[in-house]
């Protein structure tokens, strides 16, 4: 903890402690890499899941087109993050990073939450089918997957940015299957109708509670790097 202080007030990561600069570099790399990917995926299920989510009537499907939309733009900063090669330690970098995802969090959550309430109040039901079905399972697995790799790259490089990037993706792969499991229950009970709607209100809820997390912990950060540059 002491060591962890100690470097952050030198305005670097606790990874510049582990890591030797050619291994800091072959992990930023392999974090751009990732992050390219994650855009390019993300992307494409976000076309897809608006289009099910406007012709199913799906607020969970809505729910995840715009954590998908999120997921793109959590990456798109995390490239910008790690784009300078010899910022790739930097704490005032980072922390800057984390305030704009936290921002975005809490922006993207009031849209989903909003789409979810006004579906529940005016009894909007889903419509079920294979196109539903498929969507939701590629959706579902390829946010995981993607959640896995970010969350190992986020460890060795002690990145909150990127670890909340792959936050960013695990909740889309939940989402994603959410949408399996709502589209279900309703197939076989229409009587529970709202399932839909409440896990979008959910899953909008969790993202908010986060976002407002980052930005309590990330906001007097910024500013106490920003001083400890001017000082220097």
């Amino acid at each position: 903890m002491k060591i962890t202080e100690s470097v952050e007030e030198e305005g670097l990561l606790e990874s510049s402690t582990r890591l030797k600069p050619h291994e800091a570099q072959s992990y930023r790399k392999k974090t751009l890499w990732v992050s390219w990917v994650s855009i390019v995926v993300t992307l494409i299920l976000a076309v897809a899941a608006f289009t099910v989510s406007f012709m199913k009537h799906s607020a969970s499907a809505f729910g995840f087109a715009f954590e998908a939309s999120l997921d793109v733009l959590s990456s798109i900063i995390v490239v910008w993050r790690y784009n300078n090669a010899a910022a790739v330690h930097s704490a005032q970098r980072e922390y800057v990073a984390c305030v704009v995802l936290g921002a975005l969090f809490v922006l993207s959550s009031i849209c989903i939450i909003g789409k979810a309430s006004h579906d529940l109040v005016t009894r909007l039901l889903p419509e079920v089918d294979d196109f539903l079905f498929s969507v939701s399972i590629v959706s579902g697995l390829s946010c995981l997957i993607l959640a896995v790799f970010k969350c190992m790259l986020a460890r060795v490089l002690t990145s909150r940015a990127l670890m909340t990037d792959a936050f960013n993706s695990l909740v889309g792969g939940a989402m994603g299957f959410s949408i399996l499991v709502s589209a279900e229950v309703y197939r076989h009970h229409p009587d529970v109708w709202y399932l839909d709607g409440t896990i979008g209100v959910l899953i909008g809820l969790i993202i908010l509670a986060y976002g407002i997390k980052l930005l309590v912990d990330m906001v007097p950060r910024v500013r106490q790097t920003r001083n400890y540059e001017r000082f220097e």
